[in-house]
């Protein structure tokens, strides 16, 4: 339950009536959001450039902007690299799929059956807050550095993430068109594509975003421990060799990587519920 307290919504007077449109022309002036972001990063890249060298940041562990941005572009000229890169985001998307998979198939099962739903939820609190990462020594034990131990965790991950959102939507579905459906003799899988399937692709959706940037935490996570080959593994041997600059420059990959993965989905999403009213006011505002 939450602890926060019950919100009263007040019907605005009729003298107030203009207030929220003028407020939303002043925003619509207003700096976009990301102009604010590309000012924000900017600021973070000068800070990076300027305190190690004015002796805030100690140089030996901090290295500036431009000695970072030196090496992602050596990085970025060598084919090892790519590699590593290709391997990181294999074995995303392959974890993602199949947590994907199983995540949709097993939440539409269990949440479509009120028995299911009892038996499997003490199951479900019980594995699902178990870190990923607390796997990694079994991971080990049956797999070695092979891509099936990276899998282990990824799928692990990430499928939690998917099956929650599923389960939360198929208990989204309204009961009326549930009863409806059954009267006019629908068997199950055609009142999972007409009744449940609608109602739960938003759950979906966000599951899917969820999942991915998840699944990319736990694929360099594996590859930094572990040792998997990917940018995680390259990453460890940086560290390990002194390449200070050279570690944080595959630190800046990461975080892009895990940017374009963000917005790929959410351009995916906006896509998929562009008949949902949720996408629809967003576009409107």
């Amino acid at each position: 339950m939450s602890d926060t307290a019950p919100v009263t919504v007040v019907e605005p007077a009729a003298a107030d009536a203009g207030a929220p449109a003028a407020a939303t022309r002043g925003r619509s002036r207003g700096a976009s959001p990301v102009l604010l972001g590309a000012l924000g990063l900017i600021a973070l890249v000068a800070l990076f450039e300027i305190l190690p060298r004015i002796g805030v940041l100690p140089a030996q562990f901090f290295p500036t902007s431009t000695e970072i941005g030196s090496a992602l572009v050596d990085e970025l000229g060598r084919s090892a690299f790519w590699t590593a890169l290709l391997d990181t985001l294999q074995g995303w998307a392959l974890g993602l799929a199949i947590a994907a998979v199983a995540g949709i198939v097993l939440g539409i099962v269990i949440g479509s059956s009120p028995l299911l739903r009892e038996l499997t939820a003490s199951t479900i609190e019980f594995l699902r807050p178990i870190p990923s990462v607390a796997l990694i020594p079994l991971a080990v034990l049956l797999f070695g550095t092979s891509i099936e131990s990276k899998l282990l965790l990824v799928v692990y991950a990430a499928f939690w993430q998917m099956l929650i959102q599923v389960l939360y939507g198929v208990q989204d579905v309204d009961p009326v068109a549930q009863d409806t459906a059954r009267a006019y003799r629908f068997d199950f899988w055609a009142r999972v594509r007409y009744v449940t399937w609608p109602t739960a692709l938003p759950y979906v959706m966000t599951g899917l975003r969820l999942s991915a940037a998840v699944a990319l935490i736990l694929a360099v996570t594996a590859e930094l421990v572990i040792g998997n080959p990917g940018v995680g593994n390259r990453l460890a041997v940086a560290q390990s060799s002194g390449a200070i600059a050279t570690t944080y420059a595959l630190v800046v990959v990461t975080g892009l990587v895990g940017v374009v993965v963000n917005l790929l989905f959410r351009f995916i999403e906006r896509r998929a519920l562009s008949w949902h009213p949720s996408q629809r006011g967003e576009v409107a505002l």
